[in-house]
């Protein structure tokens, strides 16, 4: 064979294959992102989290290395050292959305909550660390609240920031619900890539045929409040008081605590202003979405957490298989115990697995369109 045709097969151009990539999860929790790279067969080789609880569930339930680090202060070699020698690097994570947060924004006055960026540092950390290690893909997830915050100035300096670094950046407000998520959850989901502009793939349900309630927990045997199921630790809801066992009795389904007798109200409901929190104490709908399922995700009194048909809150159980978690994954390390209240908020805080593999395959997509010398 002649040295011309040497450098011409030399020269060839090849597709990009996921293979090529390792990827990172920032603020990983206990795996919901990852879990999407992963039944998308990325390689994830490490989560970060300051929250060491959530060790356990992560490793067990991906292949991969789970690091309780601060990432306000993690080097930018530090996190190199994380990904696969010779790998091409991805980026993802969710920073923490508590600052931005309703309920934690209740009286505090609004010079005080936008006077100081101190409360995004997690959101700058991120951007630091793109700065430093330029991965060739990167994705955010957050609320949608964080484009209105102080006039959008902490999301328009991570866009900046980016920008600067000669990534194409996109960005969305998009809802679990359209990719089989049975749950009412608005996200923000940006990308940036080296290469140029990442779209996220279209909703995967259409006409509105979304997972119900009924599809996602219908098939779980019943439970009584506080009382585990013998054959899996996390079918358990919390055990609820005789005043508020009376209350949950007194709700239809999809109905809440305007069904009940004024024997039932809270001195709140009394109030005017008490009249227009109509989710709590709520029962949850078979043939409807759940509603978001938050860090109190098993508390009667916080949400429309009512089981439609059972006198109860939902279980742990429910509201991992709510946030499309897999029915085998698994949260609690073997003859070791956690309690309920560290699970739900493990649980709320996570990213859908069904975003996360939506996230994972717009990334993959664009991977597939990649060539490489």
């Amino acid at each position: 064979m002649s040295v011309g045709v040497l450098d011409k097969f030399k020269n060839k151009k090849q597709k990009v294959k996921v293979s090529d990539f390792s990827v990172v999860d920032l603020f990983c929790g206990v795996g919901g992102l990852t879990h999407g790279f992963v039944k998308e067969k990325f390689k994830v080789d490490a989560g970060i989290d300051f929250d060491e609880t959530c060790k356990y569930a992560f490793e067990k339930n991906n292949n991969s290395k789970f690091f309780h680090e601060d990432i306000t202060s993690i080097t930018s070699k530090e996190l190199i050292s994380k990904y696969t020698d010779g790998k091409r690097k991805i980026l993802v994570g969710c920073a923490p959305c508590q600052p931005f947060s309703i309920y934690n924004r209740k009286g505090v006055k609004k010079s005080e909550r936008t006077s100081s960026d101190q409360k995004w540092k997690l959101l700058y950390s991120f951007a630091d660390l793109v700065d430093e290690i330029e991965p060739e893909i990167i994705s955010m997830e957050n609320v949608p609240q964080l484009l209105k915050f102080n006039d959008g100035k902490v999301f328009k300096d991570f866009v900046k920031r980016l920008e600067k670094k000669n990534y194409f950046v996109t960005w969305g407000i998009v809802n679990a619900q359209d990719y089989g998520v049975p749950q009412r959850r608005k996200r923000l989901v940006l990308f940036g890539s080296k290469h140029g502009k990442i779209e996220l793939i279209e909703k995967t349900i259409k006409n509105n045929n979304y997972v119900t309630v009924k599809q996602a927990i219908g098939h779980l045997p019943p439970v009584e409040d506080g009382v585990s199921h013998p054959s899996d630790a996390l079918h358990k809801s919390r055990k609820l008081t005789d005043l508020n066992k009376k209350r949950i009795q007194a709700t239809k389904e999809g109905g809440n605590w305007q069904d009940w007798d004024e024997s039932l109200w809270l001195e709140c409901h009394k109030k005017e202003s008490g009249k227009n929190f109509k989710s709590v104490y709520g029962r949850m709908k078979w043939n409807d979405v759940a509603p978001t399922m938050t860090t109190y995700c098993i508390g009667l009194s916080n949400g429309r957490f009512g089981h439609p048909e059972q006198d109860r809150a939902i279980t742990l159980r429910e509201a991992a298989l709510i946030q499309s978690f897999p029915s085998n994954y698994k949260f609690i390390e073997p003859n070791k115990e956690m309690s309920n209240n560290v699970i739900a908020r493990q649980i709320g805080n996570a990213v859908p697995v069904g975003l996360g593999v939506a996230i994972a395959k717009s990334i993959k997509n664009h991977i597939k369109q990649l060539e490489s010398n």
